[in-house]
């Protein structure tokens, strides 16, 4: 499953290591083109390629003395591998169109995919696989450890508070129950999403069952949800309004989107970006519903 919250435990895992003073930098490798992720990730000099009109440090340089944490690492082609492979070895990196630099960094990285069985696909490097594969963490679904529901949400509510200017301190007995029953299909992502939205809602200084999502107090109503097509319908069609009544139940929120409809999150930034997928306004909160999460992936922490 994805959306289990391997972010949320990579920053925990930061903050309780030598390294918490430094800087915590996450890279989603999904929501990348494969060009675009080696200049993300290494840097590049100013007029290195085409559009190249100004220098960029990358993200390994900009984790330096702290913790770079790649989520989805499995979606990394094997060209990047190389380099990613030679920073973990030689502790330094090459900028495209640039010299080489010396970096120290420490990598956590994530995934849903079953590493072992890319490896003898020939779709990831095993140098690499035993490089990173020494510390696993299996982070398990959030139904299946659902006393962390309220310790979660409390971070959430915290954050999304500060972040939009709320007074919101928490949650009311009845929100907490409510919480407490829901099955999570969408993991950790869904949590947070559904906080965040309870959060601008709240206008007290608690979230109430009424400023949560509907899903939550009905769940039979989210899973009886149906897109219906008549005989005829092109497929891009299909594709099109499948992704957005998805993006409308997930508020925006791409990669829970990508999730729940088993595709990449690629995918989904690649139709918004041709124009194929148009997101919607939510008129509760007067946002724009083209979200982003913090964490994504069930799987393994490295």
């Amino acid at each position: 499953e994805n959306g289990t919250g391997k972010e949320v435990a990579a920053r925990a895992i930061h903050r309780l290591s030598r390294r918490a003073d430094g800087p915590f930098v996450a890279v989603n490798c999904t929501a990348l083109s494969e060009q675009l992720l080696q200049s993300e990730l290494f840097g590049h000099e100013k007029g290195a390629f085409t559009g190249a009109t100004r220098q960029r440090e990358g993200r390994f340089v900009e984790a330096n003395s702290g913790t770079l944490f790649l989520d989805e690492i499995g979606e990394i082609p094997l060209h990047v591998q190389v380099k990613l492979l030679r920073a973990l070895q030689e502790s330094e990196i090459e900028p495209v169109g640039g010299r080489v630099k010396k970096v120290d960094f420490r990598l956590v990285c994530a995934t849903n995919r079953n590493l072992g069985a890319e490896v003898k696909a020939g779709r990831f490097r095993e140098d690499l696989f035993y490089r990173i594969n020494v510390i696993p963490i299996r982070v398990p679904p959030l139904r299946d450890r659902i006393e962390d529901v309220p310790l979660l949400a409390d971070h959430f509510c915290q954050m999304y508070s500060q972040k939009h200017g709320k007074g919101v301190q928490g949650f009311s007995d009845g929100a907490l129950r409510l919480m407490g029953r829901y099955g999570w299909p969408g993991n950790v992502r869904e949590l947070e999403n559904a906080v965040e939205r309870a959060v601008v809602l709240s206008r007290g200084p608690l979230v109430d069952v009424d400023d949560l999502p509907g899903e939550l107090r009905d769940p039979q109503a989210a899973q009886g949800r149906q897109v219906t097509f008549s005989i005829g319908t092109p497929l891009e069609e299909i594709e099109r309004r499948m992704i957005m009544e998805t993006l409308k139940f997930t508020r925006g929120d791409k990669r829970l989107a990508a999730d729940l409809l088993g595709i990449a999150t690629r995918t989904i930034y690649r139709k918004l970006e041709a124009g194929l997928v148009h997101p919607k306004r939510d008129s509760s909160s007067g946002t724009t519903q083209t979200g982003t999460s913090t964490d994504g992936g069930d799987g393994v922490l490295h």
